[in-house]
């Protein structure tokens, strides 16, 4: 079958082609600029089974083989330094995933979440503070950057001055078009990950990063690279995906202002709202690469060993076999079973953190600014091109 190259448009706009892609080809080999060709599986059944399917690996070190004889040794994402923030469990199979997320689980409490509450509130309300001194804002550097990256930096015990740095390694490690900054990048972020771990293990403070350090299970503990790739993993997980949720949920809900108006005419339906808001526009497009150890047949269609296969989630999530009327944005709708945080061993973990922020950003932004709009007046909404994420450069709205 031939490859489909999935151009900036495709990425930045993924809903046409991959509603086209269930119906005629929900299986098919696809590229993007500077990246591996892989099998790209779009319907909501297939997606679900790849997650389970133990032919199905993601072991980091089989994915850098797999990327090296495809790309080359010299590819950015083939640092010394991106290969090492990527060795964490989200890129581990069981037994090594099992035992990492044992020990992560010990720290990464549900209590630890719940107690975060009143501090997301807390930095939502300054933010929005900040805001409402003006009659326009973009929303995502005003709001959705700001949040999660306060609330993910104090959860891990990051100095303020130093979140800048994070947000910049951040947007790069998970951009399709950050080129040679890519490797020069993750290298800072893994010399800077490496010395903070080093102050929480001289001086631990009150923060998850400290409590990794020293968590341990049988006397069993995260070793160094372990760490990085775990601290690594929290801050990219914690921070893109809760900026996309706020800031997709926003617009989808901006331009359907019937669904706005139902949200805020009954604050009680804001918890199924918000799945179905990750239903309609997740935040995460296509799950991180995994690869097929044995053939895997989709659909009628057969994987061999040895390739790559990426899940659309947002194609699942929009499946007509699955939702009823899935391109029409319902928050009355039960969402159940979307697959936005994943599915199987590796359904993120970060998800109640998420699911909290995104409650409580939505819920307050829409209380405050009752007027809020789309700003006319400016240029389109402009979506990001990256294959993994689904999120917005920018989102210029009206406060009043």
């Amino acid at each position: 079958m031939d490859e489909l190259i999935l151009d900036v448009a495709a990425v930045r706009d993924p809903h046409e082609l991959e509603a086209m892609m269930r119906t005629e080809a929900p299986v098919r080999p696809v590229r993007i600029p500077r990246g591996p060709r892989l099998w790209l599986v779009t319907r909501y059944d297939d997606v679900r089974s790849v997650l389970t399917d133990p032919r199905v690996r993601k072991d980091s070190a089989g994915t850098t083989e797999l990327m090296t004889g495809q790309l080359g040794p010299h590819s950015g994402a083939l640092s010394p330094a991106f290969r090492a923030l990527d060795a964490h469990m989200l890129n581990s199979d069981p037994p090594d995933h099992t035992r990492l997320r044992r020990l992560v689980g010990r720290a990464f409490t549900s209590g630890t979440i719940a107690r975060l509450r009143p501090r997301v509130a807390e930095v939502a309300d300054g933010l929005l503070d900040t805001m409402a001194a003006a009659e326009t804002a973009d929303l995502i550097p005003a709001f959705a950057e700001p949040l999660p990256m306060t609330v993910i930096c104090e959860l891990l015990g990051v100095p303020e001055e130093d979140r800048d740095t994070f947000r910049e390694c951040v947007l790069a490690i998970t951009s399709q078009d950050a080129g040679g900054r890519l490797a020069t990048l993750s290298a800072r972020f893994l010399e800077y990950l490496r010395e903070l771990i080093e102050r929480k293990r001289a001086e631990p403070g009150d923060d998850l990063l400290s409590d990794l350090v020293t968590v341990s299970d049988g006397g069993d503990q995260l070793a160094a690279g372990e760490l990085v790739g775990m601290a690594s993993l929290l801050v990219i997980a914690g921070q893109d995906t809760t900026v996309n949720l706020i800031g997709n949920g926003t617009l989808s809900l901006l331009r359907q202002p019937d669904q706005l108006a139902a949200l805020r005419s009954d604050p009680d339906l804001l918890p199924g709202a918000l799945e179905e808001l990750l239903r309609y526009d997740g935040p995460v497009h296509v799950g991180t690469y995994r690869y097929t150890v044995e053939p895997i047949v989709l659909s009628g269609v057969e994987i061999p060993a040895g390739e790559f296969v990426a899940v659309s989630l947002s194609s699942a999530n929009r499946d007509e076999n699955r939702f009823d009327a899935p391109d029409r944005l319902d928050i009355t709708r039960r969402a159940a079973g979307h697959v936005a945080f994943g599915h199987g061993i590796h359904h993120c973990l970060g998800a109640p953190l998420a699911r909290l922020e995104g409650k409580i950003a939505l819920g307050k932004l829409i209380t405050r600014f009752p007027d809020l709009r789309l700003d006319t007046g400016t240029d389109e909404p402009a979506w990001r091109f990256s294959l993994l994420m689904r999120g917005l450069e920018a989102l210029p709205v009206r406060l009043r």
